[in-house]
């Protein structure tokens, strides 16, 4: 009994103390042992919050992020103006089913089980989630341990290291290594291949899962069938998660085709496919995304989701159901939202694809996503300024080359956007 009044007494005496104005006895009474916990280690800093920073204080294109500049499609803006002005439903504006809005999870379920070629249950092979990130955390706070050993293939989106460390595991990486391209010919980053050997070097006892990402963030590369039957088999032999982040599946030019690993033999109970409406129909800001998988995966994954966010906003939920109930009707046509953005942003690499080897760099050309990466290499200058007049704007790049570390603005006039 005196053990449990003792704290009680030492605040009662402490309140006392500082409200009668002894700062001196209060300041002595500061915390002193660590508050950040240890998860948190190496893991607080972040590229994306700096470029931001550093594009809103120069006032240049952010070319970091991946965000479009163009607004969505009309029939989405348009689902999201009546989700919010309550026309329709009022309680549009209340909370929802915390694992998804049903309106979503049924024509996610739908629109997946189709491409999957299986029966889908939408409450529990589909889990809504406050944009793709959030469905990564939840993947690696629900399936890895401490000791536990996660692949992930370099180069990849920034959060998957971090993410991996804060639930304790340990991040394996294996690289895509490039291939010379033909003579005369710019490299494609389906030249950025794995090595078979080295991949199966990198799964171990204490392997528990692989991230894929394709196409790939920074490079744009769409594994091909033979790649993801690569990664496939030695997921099985190892008995292997997949964390498959496709985000960019509807993303993907020159005819190329997106294939779902988790549509492979034995893949369907070891994968969970990530995707992002905020890719899929140009509203990174709404952020909504979900993951499709088995219920024996996806019930992990709900157990942190109602444990964190619990719950993700209902209207713009809502408007993305109408979004994809529309594109269900028109899918494969003309006229489809996933038939026109491919088209438009392919024109708009190959412009800037142009752009870069007027002013003598050598960019790969990605066949998907709407990131691309150049060769700098023979530039060696600590810092070179280049300009052109192009279409009636100015495109001018700056390069800062330094101590391993490349920082890169775009900054462009009147001209049209790309």
């Amino acid at each position: 009994m005196l053990r449990r009044v003792g704290p009680f007494l030492r605040h009662f005496l402490l309140e006392r103390n500082c409200s009668a104005g002894y700062s001196s006895y209060c300041s002595e009474a500061k915390m002193s042992r660590p508050v950040q916990a240890r998860r948190l280690e190496g893991v607080d800093k972040n590229i994306w919050v700096e470029f931001v920073k550093l594009a809103a204080t120069y006032s240049t294109v952010n070319l970091g992020q991946g965000f479009p500049d163009f607004p969505p499609p009309e029939f989405l803006k348009e689902a999201f103006s009546r989700a919010v002005s309550g026309e329709e439903e009022h309680m549009l504006h209340q909370y929802t089913r915390a694992f998804g809005h049903p309106p979503l999870v049924k024509i996610l379920a739908q629109l997946f089980g189709k491409l999957l070629g299986r029966d889908l249950d939408p409450m529990t092979n589909v889990m809504v989630t406050v944009g793709a990130y959030q469905a990564l955390f939840c993947c690696f706070q629900a399936f890895i341990d401490e000791g536990d050993e996660v692949i992930i293939i370099e180069p990849f989106f920034d959060c998957y290291e971090p993410m991996v460390k804060m639930a304790g595991g340990t991040p394996v990486y294996i690289p895509l290594r490039p291939k010379a391209p033909k003579e005369g010919k710019l490299m494609s980053s389906a030249d950025w291949q794995l090595d078979p050997a080295e991949l199966a070097s990198k799964f171990s006892e204490q392997t528990k899962a692989i991230v894929l990402n394709s196409p790939n963030n920074p490079l744009g590369k769409v594994f091909s069938r033979g790649e993801l039957e690569l990664i496939a088999d030695l997921c099985v032999k190892h008995d292997a998660l997949c964390i498959s982040d496709e985000v960019y599946e509807w993303l993907v030019y020159d005819g190329k085709q997106h294939i779902r690993i988790a549509s492979l033999p034995g893949m369907w109970d070891r994968t969970v496919i990530i995707g992002s409406a905020g890719k899929t129909f140009s509203v990174t800001g709404w952020k909504v995304g979900w993951t499709v998988g088995p219920n024996r995966l996806l019930q992990h994954l709900r157990t942190v989701h109602q444990n964190s966010v619990y719950h993700c906003a209902t209207a713009a939920q809502d408007a993305v159901a109408k979004g994809f109930q529309r594109e269900l009707e028109h899918y494969g046509k003309p006229d489809s939202y996933f038939v026109q953005l491919p088209r438009e942003l392919q024109q708009k690499r190959d412009q800037l694809v142009q752009s870069l080897v007027a002013v003598g760099m050598k960019p790969i050309i990605p066949e998907g996503t709407y990131f691309l990466v150049a060769d700098i290499s023979e530039f060696s200058e600590f810092q070179c300024c280049l300009g052109r007049a192009e279409q009636g704007g100015q495109l001018s790049l700056v390069l800062l080359l330094g101590t391993g570390t490349c920082t890169n603005t775009i900054q462009r006039g009147e001209g049209p956007h790309i």
